[in-house]
């Protein structure tokens, strides 16, 4: 039973203040920054604590990490990116970059990560770029750039947030993107499966909400059906399945399916979208050494399992060469992983019905796991099989898909490599690329086109390409272009604290070689192990200390990061 008065007074408080969020001088927006970014620090450990007992993590573990790195980190970096944005604005200034260049084929790329010292040594060796769509040039890049804040009296708006279940900071971090990039009030739905957070949520944004620009509100699907209807809510964003967002723009049962087909929406507002989706990894051939083939297995590993494979960009189908003479061995280093990996606690509802149903669908699927199912690794999917649940349908657990294309050459395999991506796999949210540094000096400007050809809305070339979820200036969601009846991995960004519009990817790079191997290949990065890798073994502390620094900036705390880092 949906308790609409609890839900109305919330949106009557959000109407009442919209106009005054709207047009709040820039200056009192920082002080609100400033006061989250303070009750940020003094309730992270407390989230973490909530969070980890939730999702049934050992206190002790370097999963742990996890939750401060996707978390605390993410967060307190939106916050602080916005900041800085919001202060050249007050300025009468918009976002510098660095960097601005076009592509062979007349787009716009702007250089966004990294932006200062501290940034390049504490990720050092990865970089990132934003690619704008086809009618934004160097010359009106400004026009798209917090164009919200080039209204002279704007109009205030009620959003409604659907926050998801699996990542404890999205709810949060798209709430800021609604307030800081279109200046609208918003009433954020806790998803229920990580509603524990809610109290925390309150003392964290309690000037937000005390204020009038924020409420919080519970509650299943019954509650999210009142709200998208409710005439007093103007625009919806949520993430979350493309099943419910089918639900939520078309309706549910044959009338929903017949709605769909007909293109005829029953909702009647703006709604954008972040649906997750099939999750390609692309490893190009090359002459690895034993310590590379490791690495790189932990690095598939890893955007496999973090997180339990509850992430919407968790890699779900790993696309190796027919041809190449390691394909065996990496695929062993991989299975060597993965038995190196505790099981963990399936926290997200469903996880147990999707695995059993994967198994089903491949009888011959690989099995890890002391006492249970930890993971399935299923081998050797021809890739021109039809109806193939691994390429149709977003697992969200445990599951990692193998299969592997022709090519007489790297570029020819690397071609049916982005067809394949492009044509036969569902969703456009996200793909990366593993290649050794000599084969990408030999494909010249091939990488640079396959970068191009993928329609994804974040790349990531030698690492996984959820660093975009992580870096703050980077923009965060589907490939642009999906219609609402084929939405696939959703419409519309979030995050962007530089404010971008328009974008079409992310794309982000690191270093083939694990530190300190690179330096031996002229590849002079000090990066170790990044914390996010599920084989790190102090991720928890490392992790920690760079979350804290993030919402402080207390130089102090470097030491301590770089010392826990090397240790990982």
């Amino acid at each position: 039973m949906v308790n609409t008065t609890t839900i109305n007074n919330s949106i009557k408080i959000l109407k009442e203040n919209k106009d005054q969020w709207a047009r709040l001088p820039i200056a009192k927006k920082i002080e609100f920054i400033n006061q989250i970014l303070g009750n940020l620090k003094k309730y992270a450990r407390e989230w973490v604590n909530i969070a980890i007992t939730n999702k049934q993590i050992d206190a002790k573990s370097p999963w742990v990490g996890e939750e401060w790195i996707a978390s605390i980190w993410a967060l307190a970096a939106g916050l602080q990116g916005y900041k800085k944005t919001l202060n050249a604005l007050a300025k009468g200034n918009i976002p510098k970059f660095k960097k601005i260049e076009k592509t062979s084929d007349g787009r716009t790329v702007i250089q966004i990560y990294p932006n200062n010292l501290v940034e390049s040594l504490l990720l050092n060796g990865i970089s990132a770029e934003v690619w704008m769509q086809k009618e934004v040039t160097p010359e009106n890049l400004d026009n798209y750039i917090a164009t919200f804040y080039k209204q002279k009296d704007p109009e205030g708006k009620v959003a409604l947030v659907l926050g998801a279940g699996n990542v404890n900071s999205i709810a949060a971090y798209d709430s800021l993107y609604r307030m800081i990039a279109h200046g609208q009030v918003v009433l954020l739905k806790m998803n229920p499966v990580n509603r524990y957070l809610t109290p925390v949520y309150n003392k964290i944004f309690e000037p937000f909400i005390s204020s009038g620009y924020l409420q919080i509100v519970s509650g299943g699907a019954d509650v999210g059906q009142y709200l998208t209807h409710h005439p007093h809510i103007d625009e919806i964003h949520m993430t979350g399945s493309s099943r419910t967002h089918d639900a939520i723009v078309f309706g549910t049962g044959e009338e929903g399916e017949k709605n769909k087909k007909n293109n005829k929406p029953i909702l009647r507002k703006s709604i954008t979208s972040e649906l997750g989706g099939v999750v390609p990894l692309i490893v190009l051939p090359g002459k690895w050494k034993e310590s590379d083939i490791r690495y790189q297995a932990e690095k598939v590993v890893t955007s496999k399992l973090h997180n339990n494979g509850f992430n919407c960009i968790a890699t779900q189908v790993l696309i190796l060469p027919e041809q190449w003479s390691q394909k065996d061995k990496f695929l062993d280093a991989i299975r060597d992983v993965l038995k190196s990996m505790p099981s963990r606690k399936f926290y997200y509802p469903g996880a147990e019905k999707r695995l059993k149903a994967a198994l089903e669908a491949h009888p011959h699927a690989e099995i890890f796991g002391n006492g249970g199912i930890s993971s399935i690794l299923i081998t050797n999917i021809p890739y021109h099989a039809n109806n193939e649940c691994c390429f149709n349908e977003e697992a969200f657990c445990p599951v990692l898909a193998q299969t592997a294309l022709p090519g007489d050459t790297t570029v020819s395999y690397l071609k049916n490599a982005v067809n394949f991506c492009n044509e036969k796999l569902f969703g456009t949210l996200g793909a990366t690329i593993l290649a050794h540094p000599k084969e990408i000096k030999k494909l010249g400007t091939g990488l640079k086109h396959a970068i191009a050809d993928l329609r994804y809305g974040s790349i990531g070339i030698n690492i996984w390409d959820a660093v975009a979820f992580l870096l703050p200036q980077a923009t965060w969601g589907a490939f642009p272009g999906h219609t609402l009846n084929d939405i696939q991995s959703g419409r519309g960004i979030v995050h962007s604290t530089f404010l971008l519009e328009k974008s079409e990817k992310t794309v982000a790079y690191g270093s083939f070689y694990s530190f300190p191997r690179g330096m031996i290949h002229g590849d002079f990065i000090m990066l170790p192990k990044p914390p996010w890798f599920v084989t790190n073994k102090s991720a928890h502390k490392t992790a920690k200390r760079t979350a804290l620094y993030a919402i402080d900036k207390n130089a102090l705390r470097l030491p301590g990061i770089f010392a826990s880092a090397i240790r990982g």
